[in-house]
């Protein structure tokens, strides 16, 4: 997935509109000297609030610049004005940030998250992202607030509090009562990350206490960024108290120290077959007097990391629950129960108005990161369309699966569109695709893209012998309602009954694209062609980037002959490179009788002027083709062949076909017949073209030969 670019600026409606948005960015940046102009440094008159009705997307960049000033008292009318009107809000290059920026920046979320009308939040470009500041970020969106120690009372809180009972909304999913709800995919996703965390401790144990120090500085900037040192966390409950036998209040937190050491010391030394057994976490001291951060010990540091200070034991263990899956027990995340975990600084917050779009593009997500992401995302109900661009998550998409599985089952579950793509994937793509699938079968728009294929063809899940049944099985997809699929392949063949298995259970889908897929023989890609011809009645669009189908020639004319499509693309894959003066007539009188195809695509396949010539056939007199878009670009077409093809569409005196793109072919080679053919074509259609220098296409034409 391409972060948006120059299709951004084809959607623009109002230029002046958005000169104003760029121009309130610039005066919040200072990269624009108002001192510079009289009229803009008027007292009388501001330049952010003139502007800042017009901002409808607004970027956050590097330190955080600009957030403490609009949360500052001079500004407020212009942070209501953005409440209201701001929808998109982005964070580009950020760099570690100090404690009062993120003061500023819990502010600000609050006011155009909580109570304004953002609607999506996008990252861009943070290689390495600040824990503290990227879970600030994530709780936030997903409508989560409590204010830090150096937060004013939020005067629209109490605004919006008066008059009216709390509501059980999308929070009470989350936080309405303090033991969630546990089902089977829960269980089975806390046995995943126990056995995966036991793994990667054994594997890596000189790593584990420059690890815990990370933990532990990131666990101090969380609390120094917001968590009010006057509110006592709820305290987690112990293995003890899960059983029924509670500890008595009075016992000092020097106790509970001494019993999650000596806990984690003895499950160090249990037998390998025996089920870990849950590490007590060390009860959080209200602060008293005078007193100033809480101090750590030696015995407690170690309970005292990012799990412990993210995930708490929400409850108490429910009544003949069973809770061993296979022959990992559920319950041995560092000793705390991943089933039932939840967030400490979120137990005590007011729950909100949430995003209902997250994009995540080139952010690198660490184990913590990952592991707050999945657990927001399982309740995050408001959220309808989520995007995971290059985010590193390797055995971390287990998490996420597991996550979109239990978001699946809560009620007013809104996500509708999931977009994920990423360098590798334990899973290969067509089994990962299936099990998005299976966990999320309301979903309408999937795509997903994986660039280099996975070490194992069949892998387990890290640290357990069996993969879960729910996560990689054989058993049939059910049937969901996918209406637009987009796959890009790694390298190698692919193996055609699994997508074939997808596409069966898809027999909404409408839009079909898939990206480098190499199948083992023309008949694999036949078999996928016949699959979407029987179970996919509604497709409407299909197709086809960087593929070699020189040898699929007969199963290229049964998709020309298919009366159902509306669209097809062939994009660069060598259509004509085999045959082409046997393959050309056949495909043009396939065309010619298709009267249900609009639109024809074949960017890239050195078409030629005699291939452009062919094609003009297409719209003869004895056609029935209604085609209205062709899209011949980067095809090697000359001036003289394109000024015999308009000529000819003159001759044949057909109407307009809509919409001609040329891009890429080398009619610089004689500009004056190009601009005639251009002139005469515009005269049937709308021709959409470009200034190419195509000194370098002969260079690129002999590379791919």
């Amino acid at each position: 997935m391409e972060e948006p670019g120059f299709m951004e600026y084809l959607s623009v409606t109002c230029w002046r509109a958005k000169f104003m948005e760029a121009f309130f960015s610039h005066v919040l940046r200072g990269t624009i000297d108002v001192s510079s102009d009289r009229r803009l440094c008027d007292q009388r008159f501001s330049p952010l609030l003139h502007s800042s009705r017009h901002v409808r997307q607004l970027t956050i960049c590097n330190m955080l610049q600009g957030a403490t000033e609009l949360v500052a008292e001079p500004n407020r009318r212009v942070l209501e004005t953005l409440a209201s009107c701001l929808h998109t809000l982005k964070f580009r290059h950020l760099l570690f940030s100090d404690v009062a920026a993120q003061q500023s920046l819990r502010q600000l979320l609050h006011q155009l998250i909580h109570h304004g009308a953002v609607s999506q939040v996008s990252l861009y470009s943070w290689p390495v992202p600040e824990s503290a500041l990227f879970i600030l970020i994530l709780t936030m969106s997903a409508g989560f607030w409590q204010p830090g120690p150096a937060n004013l009372p939020c005067r629209l809180c109490g605004e919006a509090s008066r008059g009216r009972a709390p509501s059980r909304d999308e929070g009470s999913l989350l936080l309405g009562s303090r033991r969630p709800r546990r089902d089977a995919a829960e269980r089975c996703a806390a046995a995943l990350m126990a056995t995966r965390r036991k793994s990667e401790v054994k594997q890596m144990p000189r790593a584990a206490p420059a690890t815990r120090v990370t933990r532990r500085s990131t666990q101090e900037s969380l609390a120094a960024g917001g968590t009010d040192s006057k509110r006592e966390l709820h305290p987690p409950a112990t293995s003890q108290e899960a059983s029924g036998t509670k500890r008595p209040s009075s016992a000092p937190a020097a106790t509970s120290s001494a019993s999650a050491s000596s806990s984690t010391s003895s499950s160090k030394r249990a037998p390998a077959n025996s089920a870990p057994q849950p590490k007590p976490l060390k009860r959080f001291k209200r602060a008293a007097g005078k007193k100033g951060a809480r101090t750590r010990q030696g015995s407690g540091a170690e309970s005292e990391d990012l799990y412990d200070f993210v995930f708490i034991v929400a409850g108490e263990k429910e009544d003949g629950e069973e809770m061993e899956i296979g022959e990992v027990a559920c319950g041995a995340l560092d000793g705390s129960d991943p089933s039932c975990l939840g967030l400490p600084t979120l137990e005590a917050s007011q729950r909100f108005r949430s995003i209902s779009t997250l994009e995540l593009f080139t952010v690198p997500l660490s184990t913590e990161a990952a592991l707050t992401l999945c657990h927001l995302l399982s309740s995050w109900v408001s959220l309808e369309s989520l995007t995971l661009s290059y985010n590193g998550l390797g055995s971390n998409i287990f998490r996420l699966l597991d996550s979109l599985r239990a978001l699946s089952g809560q009620v007013g579950c809104r996500l509708r569109a999931l977009h994920l793509s990423d360098l590798f994937s334990p899973l290969p793509i067509l089994e990962l695709t299936r099990a998005i699938v299976r966990a999320l079968p309301l979903l309408r728009v999937l795509s997903i893209r994986v660039d280099h294929p996975s070490q194992r063809d069949n892998p387990a899940v890290p640290g357990n012998a069996g993969s879960p049944s729910h996560i990689i099985g054989d058993e049939e997809i059910p049937e969901n309602c996918l209406e637009q699929l987009e796959m890009g392949f790694p390298r190698g063949a692919q193996p055609a009954p699994l997508l074939c298995s997808v596409l069966k259970a898809s027999g909404s889908l409408q839009q079909l694209s898939l990206d480098s897929a190499t199948f083992a023989s023309p008949q694999d890609f036949g078999l996928v062609l016949q699959t979407l011809k029987e179970y996919n009645l509604a497709l409407k669009r299909l197709s086809f980037h960087d593929m070699n189908l020189a040898d699929c020639q007969t199963e290229v004319l049964f998709l020309l002959q298919n009366l159902t499509l509306q669209e097809i693309t062939f994009s660069f894959c060598r259509l004509f490179e085999k045959r082409p003066a046997q393959f050309l007539p056949e495909m043009v009188a396939a065309m010619k009788g298709n009267s249900t195809l609009k639109g024809l695509r074949l960017p890239g396949n050195r078409l030629g002027n005699a291939g452009l010539l062919a094609l003009a056939d297409v719209f003869s007199e004895d056609s029935s083709s209604s085609l209205c878009q062709l899209d011949i670009s980067s095809n090697c077409i000359k001036p003289d062949g394109l000024l015999e093809f308009a000529k000819r569409l003159e001759r044949w005196g057909r109407g307009a076909f809509g919409h001609l793109r040329l891009f890429q072919n080398w009619l610089d080679q004689d500009a004056v017949t190009a601009r005639e053919a251009i002139r005469r074509l515009r005269a049937t259609c709308h021709v959409v073209s470009d200034s190419w220098d195509s000194s370098q296409a002969f260079a690129d034409y002999v590379s791919t030969m």
